[in-house]
């Protein structure tokens, strides 16, 4: 493939795994191999290379990214290594008595990427891409497509970033840096599709997929997240996050089925869209 280096993984050490990839630590440099799983859609790594390349130029906290690569079978990137690093999740799961000090650490980074302005020539907007995929595919039940498209078309399209995979496991520190990673659903609309996300990431996970993905339990996800709310919106009024958290639930239930499509190659079950339908006003 054009622009893209093969690599030796003898060269190189498992770093870790997650949904979609495996990471790998080289043996002598300060690199880190990101490679999907097999019967990942190629096109969708390289695009999630070039968005790296983006978020980076925008002066967004983020591991510099150098390279697409290949072991032969499975394609990727390589990305900067963050000696000493930490995820806010790995973390919360060693050290749970500083809930609050994270909670506020992700609420500063959340905000502080939920007020940049994209470069919309290079990144896509989230409202636009579930547009796209709403009326391309028969994913979802013809209810839940028409609700979704009559909720996009509603809603204010905003120019500001979001992550796209909005969670304390992708989003990590040195000590000194904090930086955001796994972005390749980066793109830009309003934050509350961020908010949405951590929102199932948070209360939907379960423990057993909690604990593969973010070292945490279910129920201390969800306190986390009860920790974070406040900080973020700045407020404690229980009936100003009430309305928010319930503002959020839509947007939640609309992106829900593009990534079970993304990740599992399927169609949304149907009993997720009868489940889920009632949310999106």
């Amino acid at each position: 493939m054009q622009d893209c280096e093969t690599i030796n993984l003898n060269e190189y050490t498992l770093s870790g795994e997650g949904g979609t990839a495996i990471t790998y630590k080289h043996n002598s440099r300060n690199s880190l191999a990101k490679l999907y799983n097999n019967g990942f859609d190629a096109d969708a790594a390289i695009e999630e290379f070039k968005v790296a390349q983006t978020v980076y130029d925008l002066g967004i906290p983020t591991p510099k990214p150098y390279r697409l690569v290949t072991d032969g079978e499975r394609l990727g990137a390589e990305y900067e290594f963050i000696t000493g690093k930490r995820s806010f999740a790995r973390i919360l799961s060693q050290e749970p008595e500083k809930m609050q000090k994270i909670a506020e650490a992700f609420a500063k980074a959340a905000r502080a990427l939920h007020s940049t302005k994209a470069d919309t020539t290079r990144l896509t907007s989230i409202r636009e891409l579930l547009r796209s995929f709403y009326l391309s595919s028969g994913t979802v039940t013809p209810e839940y497509r028409e609700r979704a498209l009559a909720f996009l078309e509603k809603i204010q399209e905003s120019e500001t970033c979001v992550h796209g995979d909005f969670h304390i496991g992708n989003i990590i520190t040195d000590g000194n840096r904090t930086l955001w990673i796994d972005i390749g659903q980066f793109g830009y609309g309003a934050p509350e599709w961020d908010l949405g996300w951590f929102w199932t990431m948070t209360h939907n996970l379960g423990d057993s997929r909690a604990d593969f993905l973010l070292h945490l339990t279910q129920e201390t996800l969800v306190r986390f997240w009860d920790t974070f709310l406040p900080v973020y919106l700045g407020t404690n009024d229980s009936a100003a996050l009430d309305e928010y958290t319930h503002k959020i639930l839509a947007y939640y239930a609309v992106r829900v089925p593009f990534m079970f499509s993304l990740i599992n190659h399927d169609k949304f079950p149907e009993e997720g869209c009868k489940a889920l339908i009632q949310l999106i006003r």
